[in-house]
């Protein structure tokens, strides 16, 4: 009985630490205990012992003067080791710095993570422009081209619970209705590519194209992003001609051979 109940502990403190460690982001690369508390629901003892823990493996530091957290530096040994042994971060490299600097916009590679899109991969043009895109980050699919691709060649299972999360609307073009979602995801599967005008910001165009595995499944999407301006809609096509023929170069890098 008391084993039983130690490894209850044990998990519930081990769920606590790795809740902590996702709660940190680029938007929010420093807390205290009391916002990790107030955000996670979690007594104070207890996020102020997990963190001493997570801070003793190298997993947080404490600055002395702020009292603020944020994440250490083993952090980053493991994101090296997660890098290393990805494929498809290796494989996709020399071809998005080729995109890069045929179209001067910068470039992700993202997948789906349950119901948001996660960004892998990124390498900036040589004027960027601040945009929710950052590595790590979590965005909705429904309203970003990389998204809308993943949606499209995934089961219908993944856009019923995308639908179930709430379409909620994030700037003028943002599509809320779920027959319209649909209707999209069908034209994305027709065209090969998807396309994103201040869908999820105003004034940001993205467009995104599938990249396949070795067995000819969707597993990650290239998409590149810019401001409207630089995306006028007569170049849309063409433009995604190019973000098409990445993402097939990538995928031939994988091991994906297309059978006709």
């Amino acid at each position: 009985m008391e084993t039983k109940k130690q490894e209850e502990n044990y998990l519930s403190s081990l769920k606590n630490a790795l809740r902590i460690l996702n709660s940190f982001s680029m938007d929010e690369p420093e807390k205290k205990i009391g916002e990790i508390s107030t955000s996670l629901g979690l007594n104070k003892s207890t996020v102020s012992r997990t963190m001493a823990t997570l801070a003793s493996e190298g997993f947080v530091h404490k600055d002395p003067e702020t009292k603020k957290y944020r994440l250490g530096l083993s952090i980053l040994t493991l994101s090296g080791v997660v890098y290393s042994s990805m494929d498809i971060y290796r494989d996709s490299q020399p071809v998005l710095n080729k995109l890069v600097d045929t179209l001067g916009e910068t470039a992700h590679i993202s997948v789906l993570d349950q119901s948001d899109v996660i960004y892998l991969h990124k390498v900036e043009c040589n004027h960027p422009v601040r945009f929710l895109t950052h590595v790590g980050r979590r965005n909705p699919p429904y309203c970003t081209s990389s998204g809308k691709v993943l949606l499209a060649f995934s089961d219908e299972d993944v856009t019923k619970s995308v639908i179930e999360k709430g379409l909620h609307k994030f700037s003028k073009n943002t599509i809320t209705d779920t027959d319209m979602l649909h209707a999209h995801l069908r034209e994305v599967r027709k065209n090969g590519y998807a396309s994103s005008v201040e869908e999820l910001l105003d004034g940001v165009t993205s467009i995104a194209a599938p990249i396949y595995d070795y067995k000819g499944k969707v597993i990650a999407a290239l998409s590149i992003v810019g401001p409207k301006q630089r995306f006028p809609p007569h170049k849309i096509q063409s433009i995604a001609k190019k973000v098409i023929s990445a993402g097939l170069d990538i995928s031939r890098n994988m091991g994906y051979r297309k059978i006709d």
